[in-house]
């Protein structure tokens, strides 16, 4: 039977992309800016324009082709909307159309230790490398990393000090002597053999590498795969069917999945070859991203998944309090925090305000919770493109948009697609 390695080398021409550092410009992004048609899918309300107005704008201006916007108010789903500015037919995004959502799938991911922590079945505090068997030779402060440390992104691995190994393929394939692409236990192996880059828990630094190692400690402790534990756990009781782990190559798409666009290539990771090919199919290994950024989901069911944090349910009241609780170390100068899977800040009254965004070539993702009862999730198929301008200006424009309402729905649209 093929391996996955084998199935990779065998779609790598179909299936490629350049990773966090892009090789080189493509020659030109698909559909000219004037041959592109402006269409929205969804269910939504008058009172709402703010928010297709906003989209359009700020899609419009960047030529970003599919984007998908779920907007929750005090538990019901009152905007689920596809937008399309592009003059390829082929796809429309809709409301439950999949995209890659990159780094929303951390929250998700801490929502299932979470469960095993309430469950008596892992302890935040538990040591890491005994766990798994890490090999502790190359640094003795490996040893000391726990649980809460990687939901924390205290672990001791700093992306802007040594390269992170979820981009680092090659540099893996080299030291180990083995060929593209490489797997989980392969980086987990290379990264072992280095130095941290701080002690653990004395410096707040993003890690993906922290978050693949929640993942490994999920299945060892649970016995299942990370895919079908989130699934069981955490999204099937709340009714959520569509999510799914992503796969790089561009043929293995999944029906309703939105295509994704950059401006620039690079060689692909997926085999040897040297191919240079499409930034968002193939220049990182997507599978080997599953428990920090490698989930695909609709707008609207990550929508009902940050339904979990407003009451207790899959998580208890206390598990709750723990996600959003003030960490030892790392509070911005702004006041806010990383918590467990989610970055916090405090507002004035007791509230807060919670949020992940997420970036991939091909790629950006904004979820937020609100003090004031409302959410929003908004998936783009695009994160470059050569107007320069950010994609994370989509944040404050959504805040703008919600702040100009003045008259909002009182019905439920979750129902309507199956939740």
């Amino acid at each position: 039977m093929p391996t996955r390695r084998d199935a990779l080398r065998l779609l790598a021409g179909a299936a490629a992309g350049a990773a966090a550092l892009p090789a080189r410009p493509a020659a030109a992004l698909p559909a000219a800016a004037a041959a592109r048609a402006w269409t929205v899918t969804g269910r939504s309300a008058t009172g709402l324009k703010s928010f297709d107005t906003t989209l359009k704008t700020f899609m419009q201006a960047r030529n970003v082709p599919h984007a998908s916007l779920a907007v929750v108010r005090k538990g019901r789903l009152v905007l689920a909307r596809g937008y399309n500015w592009t003059a390829d037919t082929s796809f429309q995004a809709g409301p439950t159309s999949l995209f890659r959502i990159a780094s929303l799938s951390k929250p998700v991911t801490a929502t299932a230790v979470l469960t095993l922590v309430q469950s008596g079945r892992l302890s935040l505090s538990a040591k890491v490398a005994p766990l798994l068997g890490l090999a502790t030779a190359a640094d003795s402060r490996l040893g000391s990393v726990t649980v809460l440390h990687l939901l924390q992104h205290l672990g001791g691995w700093d992306r802007a000090v040594s390269p992170d190994p979820m981009f680092a393929d090659r540099a893996v394939a080299a030291a180990l002597g083995v060929p593209l692409p490489v797997t989980q236990p392969q980086i987990v192996q290379y990264a072992s053999k280095r130095r941290l880059d701080a002690a653990p828990g004395t410096r707040y630094a993003y890690s993906n590498y922290g978050y693949l190692l929640l993942g490994r400690i999920i299945e060892k402790v649970t016995g299942l795969t990370y895919a079908d534990y989130v699934q069981r756990t955490v999204l099937s009781p709340m009714k959520i069917k569509r999510m799914v782990l992503a796969r790089s190559a561009k043929s293995l798409r999944r029906t309703g999945e939105a295509p994704y666009l950059s401006q620039y290539t690079g060689t692909t990771v997926l085999d040897g070859s040297g191919t240079v090919v499409p930034s968002p199919y193939g220049g990182f290994d997507i599978e080997n991203m599953a428990a920090h950024g490698g989930w695909l989901s609709s707008a609207v069911d990550l929508a009902k998944f940050t339904r979990i944090y407003d009451a207790a349910g899959v998580l208890t009241s206390a598990s709750i309090s723990k996600a959003f609780a003030r960490p030892a170390t790392g509070v911005n100068a702004d006041g806010w925090y990383y918590g467990l899977g989610w970055m916090v800040r405090p507002v004035s009254g007791g509230g807060r305000n919670t949020w992940h965004d997420g970036s991939l070539p091909g790629t950006s993702t904004l979820m937020v919770r609100r003090f004031d009862g409302l959410s929003w999730v908004v998936l783009f198929d695009q994160r470059d493109d050569p107007s320069g301008l950010s994609y994370s200006d989509i944040d404050g424009l959504l805040h703008k948009a919600a702040d100009a309402v003045t008259s909002w729905p009182t019905g439920d649209l979750f129902p309507t697609y199956g939740l």
